[in-house]
């Protein structure tokens, strides 16, 4: 008999009012003690949805992040000057009203410094959500070689003389991430990697390949640090997000 669940794959949408709360507290409007309350209930609101409709896996909506890979920026120092567009480029297309939408990578961006933590990347986001829920809690982490985003010829070089040098760095940060959430009782956790099937657009696999590596290389080597990332631990469950 085969048997499937169902969980949240991505993020949930950011309710009016932790958006708006998130472009004030940034501007010093209010404090952070405050806006961290906004947090917790858009969490706990996406929690009872969750557990409402009757998955068995759920998530935090991915509500305390900027992207869905931006804990990793907030939470680790070198990653130099960014903004939500960091995450954004590229061309979209929309149906309806949402339209279409074309954006190009920021020139400034690019990792400046070697990578530092100044905290753990998603053991709050865990913690939080493991105490408000009875089913199964599942938190989300970027695939390192996503981060090629962040590495740039022109910035980088001080800090990374290779791309190799960076990614090295980022899936030891991923690998000890992995590490503290089982340590704190994590049996569901999803590796993103949106960029591999993007590798089959001309526009993005020309820039990923401009950093350095062909096509063959992004396959073979990007799965080999996501298993670098993923480590040994039989008793965990890993989601793969393409």
């Amino acid at each position: 008999m085969i048997t499937a669940h169902t969980d949240v794959i991505g993020s949930l949408l950011r309710p009016p009012e932790l958006l708006k709360a998130r472009s004030e507290v940034t501007a010093g409007r209010i404090k952070q003690a405050a806006f961290k309350a906004i947090e917790d209930r858009a969490v706990d609101k996406v929690v009872a949805l969750q557990e409402a409709v009757g998955l068995e896996v759920v998530t935090d909506g991915e509500m305390r992040r900027l992207s869905f890979q931006s804990q990793m920026t907030e939470a680790i120092a070198g990653f130099g000057e960014y903004d939500l567009n960091a995450f954004l480029w590229g061309d979209w297309r929309g149906d309806g009203g949402a339209g279409n939408l074309s954006l190009e990578r920021p020139k400034s961006l690019g990792v400046v410094g070697k990578l530092t933590r100044k905290r753990h990347l998603s053991a709050e986001e865990f913690t939080y959500l493991r105490a408000r829920t009875t089913r199964i809690p599942k938190i989300t982490l970027p695939s390192p070689s996503l981060w090629t985003n962040f590495w740039s010829p022109e910035y980088s070089l001080p800090a990374y003389p290779t791309l190799d040098s960076f990614l090295a760095d980022a899936v030891d940060i991923l690998r000890d991430e992995v590490a503290e959430l089982v340590r704190l009782g994590g049996t569901y956790i999803q590796l993103d990697a949106p960029h591999y099937p993007l590798l089959l657009d001309p526009k993005t696999r020309t820039f990923y390949e401009e950093q350095g590596w062909c096509l063959d290389q992004w396959l073979d080597r990007g799965i080999e640090m996501d298993n670098a990332v993923i480590g040994d631990f039989p008793e965990v469950t890993f989601g793969f997000h393409l």
